[in-house]
């Protein structure tokens, strides 16, 4: 019997120890290491080319083979990165950890949202993740405050000491993770898992049979999924409006740590700037439980227009301005992705949550891969 208490208690924490990091700040890191923004931009945008790749094949396998092993998959993939960036001394070695970095993203995406929803579901309370997804942005923007919060004492004792407490918190993390209890959905998962047993890889002709099996499972869940948006016209039109915004409001607060330095903020001041953004999106996220009754298109025309001011405030030149402006892109940003994926959850068959999800961040990346580069180019000449 699932205690769906401890379950979504578990997933939060899990939210709260994946998203704390001394290295939260890491173009601020990589600036301060010698990187110039052209550079930085570079590493992001391999880190979405990467997302781009690994985004679908990550969320198949979570509906497969289920969605805790993946979020387990996401955190040694995120100590793999840990690890690269502690002995990195080129670019190289910077987009290597960006890979990893990306791919323990992906494995992350689409899984942890879909075990909720899923075992809210079991227990036939639905209607609550609209405030679990806004509780997890919360988590997502205070903890990655305090992270940001921490970067002068980052860059004080040096990225490598940084980068080897944040292995500490991982392991922290696969252990609370190992206490969730899976949530299983759908038939071929349960069919891939008992292809795993010996009996059943005897039986079938081997591991050929068994490597067969896993392919056409993956395939059939991918295609179903396609299926689906064919006819969910809905779906895909919130997944863009949602991924356009987000993509332009990561990229600000992104660049505002390099940028806000050099419009004359201290470095005792830099931090506090940071995390003042990041409860933005915790406002952001709060606000938008109080308007259940505000059409989705009022959201988004409200939230633009909030990213866009920051954009605006960017250009500024003050960094008491600037600062605002990210405040109001975060509010924006946040209270939008909570409400879209709230309408997407209650869209989504089970079956097939966790790709769909992933499909969501493969239009996210897509557009930070075109973006990337170009905000790069454009805050260096500012």
């Amino acid at each position: 019997m699932l205690n769906i208490k401890k379950q979504i208690s578990r997933l939060y924490l899990s939210s709260i120890l994946g998203n704390l990091s001394l290295t939260g700040a890491w173009v601020a890191i990589l600036a301060a290491r010698g990187y110039s923004l052209v550079e930085i931009g570079f590493a992001e945008t391999i880190f979405h080319i990467t997302s781009l790749l690994l985004e679908i094949p990550s969320g198949v396998l979570a509906d497969v083979f289920g969605r805790k092993k993946m979020l387990i998959v996401s955190t040694i993939m995120t100590m793999v990165g840990n690890i690269i960036m502690i002995f990195s001394s080129n670019l190289f070695l910077i987009c290597a950890s960006m890979i990893f970095q990306a791919a323990s993203y992906n494995f992350l995406s689409g899984s942890g949202d879909a075990l909720a929803y899923d075992s809210l579901k079991m227990v036939s309370r639905e209607a609550h993740y609209e405030k679990y997804a806004s509780n997890q942005m919360v988590i997502y923007r205070l903890c990655g405050g305090i992270s940001t919060l921490c970067a002068g004492f980052a860059l004080l004792i040096g990225h490598r000491a940084a980068y080897s407490m944040d292995l500490v918190i991982c392991i922290i993390q696969i252990g609370i993770l190992t206490s969730l209890q899976e949530i299983s959905v759908t038939p071929p998962a349960e069919k891939s898992r008992q292809a795993f047993s010996p009996e059943s890889t005897a039986q079938n002709g081997g591991f050929r049979m068994l490597f067969h099996t896993i392919c056409r499972e993956m395939i059939d869940c991918f295609v179903t999924s396609l299926s689906f948006l064919k006819t969910a016209r809905r779906a895909i039109l919130l997944m863009c409006c949602n991924s356009l915004v987000g993509a332009i409001d990561i990229l600000l607060l992104f660049f505002l740590q390099a940028k806000l330095p050099e419009s004359g903020m201290s470095a005792s001041l830099l931090g506090f700037a940071l995390f003042f953004m990041e409860t933005g999106g915790l406002l952001g996220a709060r606000i938008i439980l109080k308007c259940g009754k505000l059409r989705y298109r009022s959201v988004f025309i409200i939230a633009a227009m909030l990213v866009l001011t920051g954009v605006l405030a960017e250009h500024s030149g003050s960094y008491l301005i600037m600062t605002a402006g990210g405040f109001l892109a975060a509010l924006g940003d946040d209270a939008l992705q909570v409400r879209t994926n709230t309408i997407l959850q209650d869209l989504f068959p089970s079956q097939q949550r966790a790709t769909l999800i992933s499909i969501e961040s493969f239009t996210f990346s897509m557009i930070m891969i075109v973006l990337s580069p170009l905000a790069g180019v454009l805050f260096s000449q500012w």
